[in-house]
């Protein structure tokens, strides 16, 4: 290492980054950090994704592969299985998972290994910033023991902050250099070291008082959405008994200037943080005699979504003379939200699962998911013409991407069900069903 402070390395660019886990998170991070002119070397146990990293083939959409190429061309970004790279670096930046069990409790094994693989092989002036969504005290009372370990000393031979992820898969107006960045320290160095790090390729740093500030923060910005989420979710079953247009509802809500941000109904939530941050949360409140029944209620809403969908699928069709057993239905979308191809906790997959284990015949169409497995099996996404839309019972929109055209599905189907309520520029079809 060199002998130069490292927060002199930082502001010249010299110092060297580590990123762990190379996923939705970790990929883009490599390349801001190498746009910045840094040197990175990303860790991750993937061989696979270790080689299209060196190869410079991008698995992640919001990542282009040209621009991953040319900085793996200019020996920017190179990436390895091997923990021992993390002894050369400056400074690390922990993006691997953090998911919950069948229990809905918090899975930190990969996080555990990730910090194991380090304590292991830290070596001179470094700084660490956890970006994995947690629990508050994670950075302080799980990550830092094991780096203290051996007698080093935070704030003094390392430092060491939580900086939690706030990337918006397929969000093309923001991204990771232009939205704010929150961070805490263990220690005021600690913070200092890590705003003038992330300062090089973040416009704004926001610095608060503590890592469990910080990771805190994460879990309000997550569970304040799964919560309106779960609102709407519920008066729209609420709606449906009433015979009222719930999307008519929130649309004539929105006219209100003041007071009042719209959320829309759906078959659920997913994507990484939304169905696993409210879980995080209520298990944490317990060591403290806290029950957090108002936001787990939420998370429970959300969660029963994809058999509330189901149910009315099954009420829809068997207001035609069908049953499940003998219905073939087209899915439309499998990604957890539009226009990407993102299937973590995705609810439309969960859909297409509990419709196949109710003995449904199904087929779906998704650019963005060329395959996918359901119920054990592997399918892959149809093309969507007049003679695939033709050959179905019914075609559910569970996902509104952008390319489908709407007006085409809506000549061509038997029946339309429409969970996103993306047909409505058509006007009232007396073959479309609307959730």
């Amino acid at each position: 290492m060199s002998s130069q402070h490292l927060s002199e390395r930082i502001a010249q660019r010299t110092a060297k980054v580590g990123v762990i886990g190379l996923g939705y998170v970790g990929l883009p991070t490599m390349v801001a950090a190498a746009r910045a002119d840094f040197r990175v070397t990303g860790v991750d146990i993937d061989q696979g994704r270790v080689d299209q990293v060196n190869a410079g083939y991008s698995y992640i959409e919001d990542v282009q592969s040209e621009t991953l190429a040319d900085l793996v061309h200019q020996g920017k970004i190179t990436a390895t299985t091997d923990g021992s790279a993390l002894g050369a670096v400056d400074v690390i930046i922990i993006c691997v998972p953090t998911p919950v069990n069948k229990y809905k409790e918090p899975d930190l094994r990969p996080l555990q290994d990730a910090v194991h693989t380090l304590a292991k092989h830290m070596n001179g002036e470094q700084l660490i910033i956890l970006q994995s969504t947690t629990f508050p005290g994670t950075t302080e009372e799980m990550v830092l023991p094991q780096l203290e370990m051996g007698g080093r000393r935070v704030g003094e031979d390392f430092y060491l902050a939580f900086s939690p992820e706030r990337l918006d898969p397929g969000n093309s107006q923001f991204f990771l250099g232009n939205i704010p960045k929150v961070v805490g320290g263990v220690t005021p160095r600690c913070g200092e070291m890590a705003v003038a790090f992330l300062s090089t390729f973040v416009d704004r740093v926001i610095p608060v008082g503590s890592p469990k500030a910080a990771e805190m923060t994460k879990l309000l910005e997550n569970i304040f959405r799964c919560v309106n989420i779960a609102l709407v979710n519920e008066l729209s079953q609420l709606s449906q008994r009433m015979g009222i247009d719930i999307w008519e509802v929130i649309h004539a809500a929105t006219t209100k200037p003041f007071g009042f941000m719209p959320f829309y109904p759906s078959v659920g939530v997913g994507g990484h943080c939304i169905p696993v941050d409210p879980f995080y949360l209520s298990w944490k409140a317990k060591e403290y005699d806290f029950y957090v029944s108002f936001i787990e209620l939420a998370a429970r809403t959300n969660d029963n979504m994809p058999y509330y969908a189901v149910s009315r699928i099954v009420d829809i069709m068997g207001s035609r003379g069908k049953l499940l057993k003998d219905t073939h239905l087209l899915l439309l979308g499998v990604s957890f939200k539009k226009n990407i191809g993102d299937i973590r906790n995705s609810p439309a997959l969960r859909v297409a699962e509990l419709l196949a284990e109710r003995g449904a015949r199904i087929a779906y169409s998704d650019r963005h998911v060329p395959q996918v497995t359901i119920g054990g099996t592997p399918i892959k996404s149809v093309e969507m013409d007049e003679v695939t839309l033709r050959q179905h019972d019914a075609t559910v929109i569970l996902v509104d991407h952008s390319y489908y055209d709407l007006a085409k599905v809506v000549r061509h189907s038997k029946l339309v069900i429409d969970t996103r309520d993306a047909t409505r520029p058509l006007g009232p079809k007396p073959t479309v069903v609307r959730l």
